[in-house]
């Protein structure tokens, strides 16, 4: 394996349709999936009230997602089962141990992207990670919104990292 392409999940309704975010995450990861031949897939997302109240893990939606693009299912390894962008990477870090994998492409929104990274950054110190963003088509509110919370997050994780998670990083 050349490496893991890791989509984080993003809210799908009541029926288990993903919404347009997850949606746009996937046709990213879709994308450098068919750019970067050996490497597998890691789907993030359980369950959450803020995303997903189905009976079914977020990447179970996901995946029936790209198993209809034409992924084979022997290029997905276990998903993370997360409530959030921490958990995404703190329960990736076993599956990229458990594969070998030192090569990291983590997919979010382009909103997303610098949370993303400085906790990624902070979970796989000596991995060669890379980012890709996928353009958001929200509308100007909705994405004003997604940004203002984005910056407030990313605020309370700088202030908070070290006693939040720190001692996490060398698990």
């Amino acid at each position: 394996m050349d490496g893991l392409i890791i989509i984080l999940g993003a809210p799908n309704d009541e029926q288990g349709n993903l919404s347009q975010m997850a949606l746009e995450r996937l046709a990213k990861g879709l994308i450098l999936y068919r750019q970067n031949p050996g490497c597998k897939i890691l789907l993030t997302g359980g369950f959450g009230d803020h995303f997903n109240r189905t009976g079914l893990p977020h990447a179970h939606y996901a995946q029936q997602a790209l198993l209809a693009q034409g992924v084979p299912e022997s290029d997905f390894v276990e998903v993370a089962l997360s409530r959030h962008t921490v958990e995404d990477g703190l329960l990736s870090r076993p599956l990229a141990a458990r594969y070998g994998a030192k090569r990291l492409i983590v997919v979010t929104s382009d909103f997303h992207l610098r949370r993303a990274k400085f906790i990624f950054d902070r979970l796989f110190p000596g991995y060669d990670l890379s980012y890709a963003a996928a353009p958001s088509q929200a509308e100007p509110e909705e994405l004003d919104r997604l940004r203002q919370h984005e910056a407030q997050a990313l605020d309370q994780l700088e202030t908070n990292w070290d006693s939040d998670f720190g001692s996490k990083e060398a698990e």
